[in-house]
C-alpha cells in the first residue's frame, strides 16, 4: 500500500508517526550540525524549507525514535538541547510587528518553562538564550523560519518596511552577543538581505543557498522522482512531468517543488499551475510599473554573484526578486580567470513560463487573451499566419488607451516585443528571445512541432522581413528539416497597433 501523501504537512513528527512519505534528508542535516555553527538558507516558497527546519528541531531536541529508518538514526548522538524556534510564517503580518514578537517569545517561553523579565524583544530574546543555557546546562539551538516575512508583507510600503527590517537587526543581533550560550543556529527565508542590511555584525553566519553541497536540501530530485515516486506515477509521461515542474538550480542536481509533484500526483495527474496558483505574485507587477522592462530579456538574463546574494529594500532589482523567489533560476555559470562568477538565469520550467507570462500580459494588456490561445497555439501547428496575424491585431486593439497616457511607450519597439513575447510564452511553446545568430540577433524564434518561426519587430515603416532575409536569420536552422517561416511585423505608434504583417515560408 503506497504511503500518504504529506500536502501541506510541515511538522516532521506528524510526518513519521502517521506514516506519511518522507523523502530522506537526514544525511544533509548530519552534515549541517557537523561543519557549520550559523547556518543560512533562501530557497522560494513551498519549497520544503519549514520541514527541514522542524527535522533539525527534532534532532537537537533528541527524539531518536522517529528517525529509526532516517540515515541519520546510528550516526548521531542524538544529545538533547533547549530550542528557541521563531516561526515568521506564523505571525499576522499587521504594522505591529512587536505583538507578533511577542507572542512567538510566549510560546518559546511556555514550552520551555522558561519566563522573560523584560518587555524588550531584544532583551527577552537575549534573556530566553541565556536562562535555557542555564536550566538545561546545555547550549542552546535557534532556529528561525521565514526570516524575512515581517519585511516582505510590507515590501510596497517602504516606510513600514524599514522600521520592520530595522527591528529585526537588532533582534538577530543577539545571536552574535550569545555566542558562548548558542550551540547551533540555522535561518531560512525566501531573499537573501545584504549582511549590513539585516544581519548586522553577524559576519559569521554561513549562507549556504548556492552551496552545490547543499543543493538538494529541499526539493524532489530527478532520482526521488525516478525511485520513491515511481509506483505514485504509474502510467504517467515523466518526462512531460519534468518539463512541466523541474528545473530549479541551486548548482547541483535540478529539483521539483516538492508542492508541484505532490499537488500533481493528488488532483489524477493533471497538469496545472499548482506552485503558482499558491502564491500571490503581484507584488513583482508593481516593480515592473517603475521601470520599463523588457520582458524577453528574462529568458537569458546574465548577472553575478552580487545581484543574487543581495536584496535591498529600497533599490530592488527586479531581477534578484525574480531569481529568489523562484520565478527564474541557473541556467548556467562561468568562471571569471581573474576571479568571480557570471551567471545566466532562465525561467524553471514550463509552469513558471506560462504562469509568469499571463501575468505579464494581464499587466500588459489588460487581458489574457485565454479564448484565443487554442486558435493561435492551433494556427502556428498548422502554419496559418492569417490568423495569428489576426490574432494579434486584435490583442493590441483591446490595449486599454490609458495604458499609452502619460508615456511614450507606444514608440518602443520593446514594448510591442513583449507583448508578443509574453502572449506567446504563455502558450507554453518553445521560444528563444534574441536569438544569437553570425548576422546579429532574431527579435523572437518560436519552435512548435515541425515549425520553426523568424520573428522580427519594427516600430515605423522600416522592412521587418527584409532585415530577416539581408541578414539569413534562417541559416542556422536550415539543418533541422522543419518548417522555417520568417514573419516581419511593424507597428504604427500613432494607431498602437500591427501596421504591417509580412511572411514567407523558406526551404530547408
Amino acid at each position: 500500500m503506497l504511503k500518504k501523501l504529506p500536502i501541506g504537512i510541515q511538522t516532521f513528527s506528524e510526518i513519521i508517526n502517521k506514516d506519511y512519505l518522507y523523502i530522506d534528508k537526514t544525511s544533509l542535516a548530519l552534515s549541517l550540525i557537523d561543519s557549520y555553527k550559523y547556518v543560512f538558507l533562501s530557497r522560494p516558497r513551498r519549497f520544503g524549507k519549514s520541514l527541514f527546519l522542524d527535522t533539525l528541531h527534532n534532532i537537537f531536541e533528541g527524539n531518536k525514535e522517529l528517525f529509526k529508518d532516517l540515515h541519520i538514526y546510528d550516526k548521531y548522538d542524538f544529545d538533547s538541547h533547549p530550542v528557541i524556534k521563531l516561526d515568521f510564517k506564523t505571525i499576522t503580518s499587521t504594522q505591529d510587528l512587536f505583538n507578533d514578537l511577542e507572542a512567538l517569545f510566549r510560546n518559546n517561553q511556555e514550552r520551555l518553562g522558561l519566563e522573560c523579565k523584560s518587555k524588550d524583544y531584544a532583551n527577552c530574546f537575549e534573556e530566553l538564550i541565556q536562562q535555557a543555557y542555564k536550566k538545561y546546562q546545555k547550549k542552546v539551538v535557534v532556529l528561525i523560519d521565514e526570516y524575512d516575512k515581517p519585511i516582505l508583507d510590507m515590501i510596497s510600503d517602504i516606510e513600514t518596511a524599514n522600521k520592520h527590517r530595522d527591528i529585526l537587526r537588532r533582534l538577530y543581533s543577539q545571536l552574535k552577543a550569545n555566542d558562548a550560550y548558542i550551540r547551533f543556529a540555522f535561518l531560512t527565508g525566501i531573499t537573501k538581505f545584504t549582511k549590513a542590511s539585516i544581519f548586522s555584525g553577524l559576519n559569521n553566519i554561513e549562507d549556504i543557498s548556492l552551496n552545490p553541497n547543499y543543493a538538494i536540501v529541499c526539493g524532489y530530485t530527478q532520482n526521488d522522482i525516478d525511485t520513491t515516486f515511481d509506483e505514485y506515477l504509474v502510467g504517467v509521461d515523466k518526462e512531460r512531468v519534468k518539463t512541466w515542474y523541474n528545473g530549479y538550480n541551486f548548482l547541483g542536481d535540478r529539483v521539483y517543488n516538492p508542492f508541484d509533484i505532490l499537488k500533481f500526483i493528488k488532483n489524477g495527474f493533471m497538469f496545472k499551475n499548482y506552485w503558482w496558483e499558491s502564491g500571490s505574485p503581484y507584488s513583482l507587477i508593481e516593480l515592473i510599473k517603475t521601470r520599463d522592462y523588457y520582458l524577453p530579456s528574462l529568458q537569458n538574463l546574465k548577472t553575478d554573484e552580487t545581484l543574487l546574494n543581495s536584496f535591498d529594500i529600497e533599490n530592488i532589482q527586479l531581477e534578484s526578486l525574480l531569481f529568489q523567489a523562484g520565478y527564474l533560476t541557473i541556467d548556467s555559470v562561468i568562471e571569471y580567470p581573474f576571479g568571480g562568477f557570471e551567471y545566466t538565469l532562465r525561467v524553471p520550467n514550463l509552469e513558471v513560463q506560462i504562469s509568469l507570462n499571463e501575468l505579464m500580459l494581464r499587466y500588459l494588456s489588460n487581458t489574457n487573451f485565454q479564448d484565443k490561445k487554442l486558435p493561435t497555439y492551433q494556427a502556428l501547428l498548422e502554419g496559418n499566419l492569417e490568423e495569428f496575424k489576426d490574432t494579434l491585431i486584435s490583442l493590441f486593439a483591446s490595449i486599454p488607451y490609458n495604458n499609452y497616457v502619460k508615456n511614450n511607450i507606444s514608440n518602443f519597439e520593446g514594448y510591442y516585443a513583449s507583448v508578443v513575447y509574453a502572449y506567446l510564452a504563455s502558450l507554453g511553446v518553445e521560444i528563444i528571445a534574441e536569438d544569437v545568430t553570425n548576422k546579429g540577433r532574431i527579435d523572437i524564434t518560436l519552435l512548435i512541432k515541425d515549425k520553426i518561426y523568424i520573428i522580427e519587430f519594427k516600430v515605423g515603416s522600416n522592412d521587418a522581413l527584409s532585415q530577416i532575409k539581408e541578414k539569413n536569420y534562417h541559416q542556422k536552422y536550415l539543418n533541422q528539416n522543419k518548417q522555417i517561416y520568417l514573419v516581419g511585423i511593424n507597428f504604427d505608434e500613432d494607431e498602437r497597433n500591427v501596421s504591417d504583417f509580412a511572411y514567407e515560408r523558406v526551404s530547408s
